[in-house]
């Protein structure tokens, strides 16, 4: 059996900074941006702003570890009261930039909120896949922060270069918390039927949304 992974204390202080960096890193690349008409300076602007927001998400996420889970939960900082999983997903990439409605997309199903951001082409489902051929396809995949819709939970997949993916969620499960598992202690992922995954940080699009600080329509609200 796989040991439980411990449960680390919310960090309202780092997560503050991280909002903080990220909003004036976003802003100065949004001005290079909007600056040029170069596709290839474009191009390298966009690819930084992939790998910003593929090194702050997750390390925004794991601000919250520790938060407790409640089904009507609508924390708004790490600790600061009890947050469910939409609310969890959606409160991260708005204060990471993405302006979006976190009340709205909490309330959607995964796969509305999945669709708020990415073409249905760019969502992969899998349904009935026995977990561990869909771990080790999701092994496989391109380096990414993802979302990932199940059946009545939504959640993060963190893929880095070369590494073991992370499952980052609020859970209603034991611990009843926000937590960061391992392929092994994923149960919440290993006992859903379905799964529907999305590569935000990959999309060009969802790059771009968020250089740009258009309003992003929820689908479905």
């Amino acid at each position: 059996m796989v040991p439980a992974e411990v449960t680390a204390v919310p960090d309202p202080e780092s997560y503050a900074v991280l909002v903080g960096d990220l909003k004036r890193w976003r802003g100065e690349l949004a001005a290079s941006y909007a600056a040029t008409r170069d596709p290839e300076k474009r191009a390298e602007i966009e690819r930084d702003a992939r790998v910003l927001l593929e090194l702050a998400l997750p390390e925004m996420m794991r601000c919250w570890l520790g938060t407790p889970w409640d089904f009507h939960g609508t924390a708004a900082v790490p600790g600061g009261g009890k947050i469910a999983c939409g609310y969890f997903v959606s409160t991260v990439l708005m204060d990471a930039g993405f302006k979006v409605d976190r009340y709205r997309l909490a309330k959607q199903p995964s796969e509305n909120i999945l669709r708020t951001f990415l073409s249905r082409e760019d969502c992969e489902l899998t349904v009935g896949l026995p977990y561990e051929e869909f771990a080790d396809e999701a092994a496989r995949l391109s380096p990414g922060v993802y979302v990932v819709g199940l059946d009545t939970h939504v959640a993060f997949l963190v893929v880095p270069e070369g590494g073991a993916f992370r499952f980052i969620h609020s859970s209603g499960s034991k611990p009843w918390c926000v937590v960061d598992e391992s392929r092994e202690n994923a149960e919440v992922l290993r006992k859903s039927k379905w799964r529907m995954l999305g590569n935000l940080t990959a999309d060009a699009g969802v790059v771009r949304q968020w250089l740009s600080g258009k309003v992003i329509p929820v689908r479905g609200a």
